[in-house]
């Protein structure tokens, strides 16, 4: 019976948009000022709430920095169709922009850094989440690309496919590298441009594949 009653309070419109209002004011916070300089009674004032009261609703700092993580993920593709990361050719020229937007918000990419090394520990809480993360991202960025191959070739070989299955891998890692390297050195690394410079080769080479100057001279 108690059970039963604090799911249904748990769903309750009102308590869905204090959660997501806190989201938002977590976001920008830490986002503008990374997660070591923003404390959980920083957000909670600034929605009128105590730090126990957040708590209420997340259960640590850790919960809050994962939904964070994942508010960012709905919000990156809240006005595409479908809301989800569009096929296609497109699905790559998305991920530029996301590092556009990354920019940004250099708390948030620190956040997203921090979290994802630790998930490889044994019982991590966001172990989960960067598990799915990671498979979902890169099923969708391989049927995109096996798209765009089938429109121009028709079935795809083994050897595509692994080609494929690679790029996708290989696109997802240089962005996270990039993203590190950036926030230790944002004057020397522009995280946009080498992403698109990143993104543009893994895909190309997909798609126009070409003599590999590494086996010259062998």
């Amino acid at each position: 019976m108690n059970t039963r009653n604090k799911r249904a309070v748990q769903h309750r419109p009102e308590t869905l948009a204090k959660r997501e209002e806190i989201l938002k004011v977590a976001a920008l916070m830490f986002g503008e000022k990374g997660t070591s300089n923003t404390t959980l009674q920083d957000i909670a004032g600034q929605v009128g709430m105590t730090h126990a009261g957040v708590l209420h609703y997340f259960g640590s700092k850790k919960g809050l920095l994962l939904e964070v993580l994942k508010y960012r993920d709905s919000q990156d593709v809240a006005d595409l169709e479908g809301k989800r990361m569009p096929g296609g050719l497109d699905a790559f020229r998305h991920l530029i922009k996301t590092a556009e937007e990354n920019m940004k918000r250099p708390g948030i990419v620190q956040t997203y850094l921090i979290l994802s090394s630790e998930s490889v520990t044994e019982g991590n809480l966001g172990k989960d989440y960067f598990f799915s993360r990671y498979s979902c991202l890169r099923a969708e960025l391989s049927e995109s690309l096996g798209k765009v191959l089938v429109g121009e070739q028709g079935s795809l070989s083994d050897s595509d496919r692994t080609a494929i299955e690679d790029a996708a891998a290989g696109i997802l890692a240089a962005m996270d590298g990039l993203q590190l390297q950036w926030l230790l050195d944002p004057e020397h690394v522009n995280l946009a441009r080498a992403s698109r410079f990143i993104i543009e080769t893994a895909v190309s080479a997909v798609i126009d594949p070409h003599e590999n100057c590494l086996d010259r001279n062998r």
